[in-house]
């Protein structure tokens, strides 16, 4: 073991990192500027209710179950699931602005199916063959996209790939709304195929194609929940990384990454303390990292490369408080505008607030009612806005952020048929586009990440490493492979990836051994830096010699 390694950020992608990288001999100390850990996926908790304060969606469960492997656990120890059923439920704006039309996607493919076609003949089984092929894809995707750092671009495109290159391009060059168009007559039908987008930071005009495999996970796979919230996988990657001999410390924020020698070589706090390290590796936003933290000389990216950079959609985050029960909103719900396209292109290039709104809302008292007191439910809403971080920051502004969730919750209630939400209802908590500017320093006060436009995906996303500072990686939603938890999940393992010289498109092999980064087969300083942080104290003995 040699110097520590400092980790900037305790969300999912800096525990993820962090637990890897002491798995495998490192001594890691993980810095956060708040009193706990989270990021994006927050906890609040407040007079009896507890919310998520970002992501409410447990999707892709073999990446948290590869995760926990690769640290010789597994994911049923750590969370204790619940499948969704049904998975959740959509609310159509009607012409007339009254009690929406709604369509409930249960976990039965044939009930889905038959309610499909009874709003469109043919698009029942038009979706089914939809789905399939999203399932196809996200094999792919799991094989030769997602766990790879395109260090080697080759060994993603190898022989068994060759055969569907020319099926792949349109995959690319298309939009996920024009290929479901396509596809589906109902625009109703269309919209349960293209919400994913709004996963993904961006409309489905914008993203490619591609991106169709996400309706595998809702139609296909299923929606599972988390007893106790979202926060319950942060608590998880939390202890795991404790676990593993990470220290964490709260309340420590960075102010500079200190280089020194063409190297970082630590972090200094904006307390004055300075961190020695070995290695850094930033899970905060990109941007904040590269113009903010680094030393001008020293950025990859300065502040003009990111002029042309989309930040993806912001959101107005609205928790609150609801008298009574609420059993016409299910644990998932999603209320979309008959003209969502104009509703995108008011948030995405107008940089509009849009009334109404395509609004998401997590009621998690449908399953877990610990979440709430006794005869109330806990009711979230996220309403997609611009990146825009003026939105929230004043106090003129945050007062018209406060009319505007009142406006969708009156939206919402006539939609669902709950006339009085409003009056039931208790704001506990808003978070605008200034909360994720000023608190997590996400770039434009992007609410998720960099925006999954073709020019921002795979290959082409930043990559987890410097091009100026050696021993400098990244991890998280800015970097590849993306945005959402367990694509950060899979961010950790290719820093670990990254140091260890593996260039395949695979997953490593589970469990990791202790002490394998001391292993590592990559040449020169990345590869020399991997093996002193794996190698063992004069007093500890040798690493575990099974293959990573």
């Amino acid at each position: 073991m040699s110097g520590p390694v400092i980790v900037i950020g305790g969300g999912v992608g800096g525990l993820a990192t962090a637990a890897l990288l002491a798995r495998g001999g490192a001594d890691v100390t993980l810095v956060e500027r708040h009193e706990r850990v989270g990021g994006r996926a927050g906890r609040l908790e407040v007079d009896g209710f507890t919310f998520d304060t970002g992501p409410s969606w447990y999707l892709m469960p073999e990446a948290f179950e590869h995760f926990f492997a690769l640290l010789g656990r597994r994911v049923e120890d750590e969370l204790d699931l619940v499948d969704l059923d049904p998975r959740y439920r959509i609310f159509f704006e009607r012409d007339d602005a009254s009690l929406a039309d709604t369509l409930e996607v249960t976990s039965s493919a044939k009930t889905n199916r038959e309610r499909f076609d009874a709003m469109s003949p043919g698009d029942g089984a038009a979706i089914d063959k939809y789905a399939d092929e999203s399932t196809d894809l996200y094999r792919l995707a799991l094989e030769r996209f997602l766990y790879t750092t395109f260090e080697r671009p080759l060994a993603v495109a190898d022989r068994s790939l060759l055969p569907r290159l020319a099926s792949l391009a349109p995959l690319l060059t298309q939009s996920l709304g024009a290929r479901i168009a396509r596809r589906v007559g109902d625009p109703r039908l269309r919209q349960l195929l293209g919400f994913h987008a709004v996963f993904l930071g961006s409309s489905p005009d914008r993203v490619p194609s591609l991106f169709s495999l996400m309706s595998h996970l809702d139609l296909r796979d299923g929606v599972r929940y988390p007893k106790g919230g979202l926060y319950a996988v942060i608590e998880a990657l939390e202890r795991v990384a404790v676990a593993e001999g990470v220290h964490i410390r709260t309340g420590a924020d960075v102010a500079r990454i200190v280089v020194g020698g063409g190297r970082a070589t630590g972090v200094r706090l904006a307390s004055g303390e300075v961190l020695a390290a070995d290695a850094v590796v930033s899970a905060a936003d990109m941007h904040h990292t590269e113009t903010e933290l680094l030393e001008p000389q020293h950025q990859s990216r300065p502040e003009k490369s990111w002029n042309k950079v989309r930040p993806g959609v912001s959101a107005l985050l609205v928790m609150a408080g609801v008298e009574g029960e609420l059993p016409e909103i299910a644990h998932h719900s999603l209320f979309f505008t008959k003209d969502w396209d104009a509703n995108f292109r008011a948030i995405m290039t107008g940089g509009e607030v849009p009334h109404p709104a395509s609004v998401y809302v997590a009621r998690t008292t449908a399953t877990d009612p610990s979440t709430a007191p006794v005869r109330h439910e806990n009711l979230v809403m996220l309403v997609p806005f611009p990146a825009d971080p003026s939105l929230g920051a004043t106090d003129q502004s945050r007062a018209a952020m406060e009319q505007h969730a009142q406006r969708y919750l009156d939206q919402v209630g006539a939609w669902a048929g709950v006339p009085d939400l409003r009056a039931r209802s208790t704001i506990k908590a808003i978070l605008t586009p200034a909360h994720f500017s000023e608190s997590l320093s996400a770039f434009r006060g992007g609410a998720l990440g960099l925006e999954h436009t073709l020019m921002q995906s795979a290959m082409f996303r930043p990559n987890n490493v410097s091009r100026k500072v050696s021993h400098l990686f990244y991890a998280g939603a800015s970097t590849a492979p993306g945005i959402g938890v367990p694509i950060c999940l899979i961010s950790a393992e290719l820093v670990v990836k990254r140091l260890l010289g593996e260039t395949s498109a695979h997953p490593l092999n589970t469990p990791l051994p202790n002490g394998y980064l001391s292993r590592s087969r990559r040449r020169g300083a990345l590869g020399e830096l991997a093996r002193s942080l794996g190698a063992p104290a004069a007093s500890e003995p040798e690493p575990d010699r099974a293959a990573p």
